[in-house]
């Protein structure tokens, strides 16, 4: 029979550990950053696109004929830009608003405002209590430009 000496010397041994070591404390530590880092990335690449999308449709807008000429541009260049960013552009949300005179957008040195948003899924979250709505983060970007002043002298 051995002594009780010989299991404790035994278990406090080091010998072959390491290895098991570093593979729990990795993907303890690993998954969770890999994680982070796809969904910065969705974040970030959602950010750029509401980003792009607002700025060249109000470009687009103001440049436009007609208000209708230039609200369909407007709606392309969103959804061109959006499906560049693997954005869905029927998902996103979409506010054009004119000042000083909201119901005649395209006067002389008058502003156009673009609003966007999207909610950007969480990846790999379930969908959030029983609505089949996934988990989300709002993201939205707003750009105004200005109607030239010599917009309809052509």
């Amino acid at each position: 029979m051995r002594s009780s000496r010989h299991w404790i010397e035994r278990a406090t041994r080091d010998g072959g550990s390491a290895s098991l070591e570093f593979i729990t404390a990795g993907l303890l530590l690993l998954v969770p950053l890999v994680y982070l880092v796809v969904t910065l990335s969705a974040l970030q690449c959602a950010s750029l696109a509401v980003d792009g999308a607002a700025r060249q449709a109000t470009r687009v807008f103001v440049q436009g004929e007609s208000v209708g000429d230039s609200r369909a541009a407007a709606a392309r260049a969103i959804e061109v830009t959006l499906g560049d960013y693997g954005v869905d552009p029927g998902a996103a949300s979409i506010a054009i608003t004119c000042r000083p005179n909201p119901t005649a957008c395209l006067t002389r040195r008058g502003y156009v405002t673009v609003t966007i948003g999207v909610v950007v899924p969480l990846p790999l979250a379930p969908a959030a209590l029983a609505l089949d709505l996934p988990a989300g983060i709002p993201v939205s970007a707003t750009a105004t430009e200005q109607v030239s002043r010599f917009w309809g002298s052509r």
